[in-house]
């Protein structure tokens, strides 16, 4: 006896599956327990199609440039808050507890050899599904994660003592009013003299408005002001620890709060033509606007492009959109000079 097999046979044979498998979920006798792992075939397979994805979409979704060797220690920083109790680091092994996730984070000293650097940063930006991995935690900040491919590119070859070199400093302080082990995650980016370590990307913090830096350590904490690596250190401190810090870093030297210098006419002339108002009529010493005389020039270049690339904030009026507004205005050719024209009064490294 023969079954003819037609269209109609195929689709009713399909949608039967499909219910069978639908009864089989609503069961509730899936196994989804980590505890017990996947079958050797499936775990391949989910890691076959993983790495097939991250080859494509990486190959169309990436900038032009993914990776820089400045900024090492704001990386470093962050990795040890976010990432080190998963992937464990030069010399700290991973949490057994996040061990036991299926699957569970891979040993970033021997699995970031397999991918390129354009597919570790789509990884870092965008994170993997059903793994654990996280999308990055600020939108719109590409240079956050190119500091990161470096960093994770060098694991590696890392040692425990060029880590701890990345992630702490010498002689640590304590800040009155604040947890034991918080300040040191302050310092270990911006330094126990609060001038950044001498890192391109990090702001001097000695000599800023105290008040400030409180409302900058608030908007990074709710998540109003975007930058991954802050978000994480703010949101583990408390008000009282955050006013407790900014006057700590504010008391000390670095930044100069007197009038700006006459070295670049947009600071203290503007260019009206172009509806561009003077530096100076903003961060004078008798405004509440931050301290920028003195500021490390790439750091000062680095906020007006990304303020540059924050099309959406149209109107200037607006709490926090003014200078988004301010840099589009800026002619690219005088970034780099204005900025150097700023940290003319450089408080060094």
């Amino acid at each position: 006896m023969t079954i003819r097999l037609t269209w109609q046979r195929v689709a009713l044979a399909l949608g039967a599956l499909a219910l069978a498998g639908m009864a089989f979920a609503w069961s509730g006798l899936f196994q989804i327990a980590a505890s017990s792992g996947h079958w050797r075939v499936t775990d391949w397979f989910l890691h076959w199609v993983m790495r097939n994805s991250v080859k494509t979409y990486s190959s169309f979704q990436t900038p032009e440039e993914v990776t820089t060797d400045q900024g090492l220690v704001s990386a470093a920083g962050h990795f040890r808050q976010s990432c080190a109790v998963c992937h464990g680091a030069p010399g700290v092994r991973p949490s057994p507890v996040m061990q036991k996730a299926t699957p569970h984070a891979p040993d970033l000293a021997i699995n970031a050899r397999e991918w390129t650097d354009r597919q570790i940063y789509w990884i870092l930006e965008h994170g993997v599904k059903y793994t654990g991995m996280p999308a990055w935690g600020a939108k719109d900040r590409p240079d956050e994660v190119r500091r990161m491919v470096a960093f994770v590119r060098r694991l590696p070859t890392m040692t425990p003592a060029e880590y701890r070199a990345l992630t702490e400093v010498a002689a640590g302080v304590d800040v009155a009013g604040v947890r034991p082990g918080v300040t040191a995650v302050c310092t270990g980016c911006h330094g126990n003299d609060g001038r950044g370590r001498g890192q391109p990307d990090i702001p001097v913090l000695g000599g800023q408005r105290a008040d400030y830096l409180l409302a900058s350590l608030e908007r990074y904490a709710s998540g109003d002001r975007a930058s991954a690596v802050m978000q994480v250190a703010a949101s583990q401190l408390t008000r009282a620890e955050m006013r407790a810090l900014a006057d700590h870093f504010a008391a000390m030297p670095g930044l100069q709060a007197g009038p700006l210098p006459r070295t670049h006419p947009l600071l203290t002339e503007g260019r009206h033509a172009d509806q561009l108002p003077a530096c100076a009529g903003c961060h004078a010493p008798d405004r509440a606007h931050p301290v920028i005389a003195g500021q490390r020039a790439t750091y000062i270049a680095d906020r007006l492009r990304n303020w540059r690339g924050d099309e959406k904030v149209v109107d200037a009026r607006k709490p926090h959109a003014t200078m988004p507004v301010i840099a589009r205005r800026i002619p690219k050719e005088q970034i780099e000079p204005l900025a150097s024209a700023l940290a003319a009064a450089d408080p060094g490294d």
